[in-house]
């Protein structure tokens, strides 16, 4: 091409370093469209990250700015590219991903540094990793600690990815099973006035620790796994009594626990286990009057050796963007509500 001061070519990937801009022609069109994402949202998150214009024509992706920030862009996406070819998706976070870590590392962080990173699962979804500094924090937690503490808004990930640990610890051999649990508490009403039997019940307040198992093991597996006991999925109530060694015990939506659950809870673990409770102390379902388990732990167990507290926060939000500004649209009115029952006369 005339103009063109440098050019590389690895086949489907090749990249023309212009005078004012860079181009990429991508002959491939599923990787193409892969790099690009939905709606170009890939390269408008190059755009707002690194201040350059970032656009698709045809089969090329054109970029223009900075000289070193389009060097930026070109290194991520050469990484982003591997990682498609490594797995055969990008999920629609991992740019933003790379791109944070990037800057925290001070250099491009490359595809095996992510994977490195990242769970190896056996179900359909094969590598499942951080989307944000916050979830990377929270994994590292988790592989470090034998008690971890997760408090966070909706969406960050706390459920995903403890269940995500917890199965990949159960296919390493590393613990014998597990044992997953929240507390049957909801706003309005109560169990008994619900119909059907206990199973029945309490099924709905546990869909979601199912859920989240259908998206990382087979579901054949995973229901012969549980008919076993291999995986338990249980009320909190039904903890009580019980010592679990070799297991891989999470406790979700804890915020809803009550002092005396909290402790019943943690003092069930075992030997060779470990234990992953997660919460949002935003959206406490207790009766008024009852302090949230959860909120009063926090003020005399930090410091224990073992346990380690992460709070993500809306920055890790990882489903539809729109979830990360309600999330700031309610933290902004809860600060504004407290500072006017503050100044309100007494």
């Amino acid at each position: 091409m005339p103009g063109s001061l440098s050019s590389s070519n690895e086949a489907d990937f090749t990249v023309r370093r212009l005078k004012d801009h860079a181009e990429i022609e991508i002959a491939d069109h599923h990787l193409l469209l892969s790099l690009v994402g939905d709606g170009e949202s890939n390269l408008k998150t190059i755009e707002q990250s690194l201040g350059i214009s970032a656009f698709q024509r045809g089969n090329i992706i054109i970029l223009k700015g900075d000289s070193d920030a389009v060097e930026s862009a070109l290194e991520l996406l050469k990484q982003a590219r591997t990682l498609i070819s490594r797995r055969g998706y990008l999920d629609s976070h991992e740019i933003s991903y790379l791109i944070q870590r990037s800057s925290e590392l001070g250099s491009v962080c490359t595809a095996d540094e992510y994977l490195s990173e990242c769970l190896v699962l056996p179900g359909r979804r094969h590598f499942i990793g951080p989307k944000s500094s916050g979830q990377k924090h929270y994994l590292d937690a988790i592989r470090a600690h034998t008690l971890t503490f997760a408090i966070g808004p909706a969406g960050t990930g706390k459920t995903y990815l403890a269940i995500a640990t917890a199965v990949a610890a159960l296919e390493a051999g590393e613990v014998r099973r597990l044992v997953l649990s929240r507390p049957a508490v909801e706003a309005g009403e109560h169990l008994g006035f619900l119909p059907g039997d206990l199973t029945e019940k309490v099924n709905p307040y546990l869909r979601p620790l199912y859920d989240a198992l259908t998206d990382m093991m087979e579901l054949a597996r995973w229901q012969r796994l549980l008919e076993r006991g291999t995986i338990e999925i249980a009320p909190l109530a039904f903890m009580r009594g019980r010592t679990l060694n070799d297991a891989f015990i999470i406790v979700d939506e804890a915020q809803n626990t009550t002092r005396e659950q909290m402790k019943m809870l943690l003092t069930r673990l075992g030997f060779g286990s470990k234990a992953i409770v997660t919460g949002d102390i935003t959206q406490v379902d207790l009766p008024v009057g009852r302090e949230s388990g959860l909120i009063e732990i926090q003020r005399f167990i930090k410091g224990i050796p073992d346990i380690a507290f992460i709070y993500l926060t809306e920055k890790d939000v990882v489903r539809n963007p729109l979830v990360q500004k309600i999330v700031q649209a309610y933290e902004k009115y809860e600060i504004s509500r407290t500072e006017k029952e503050e100044d309100e006369p007494r």
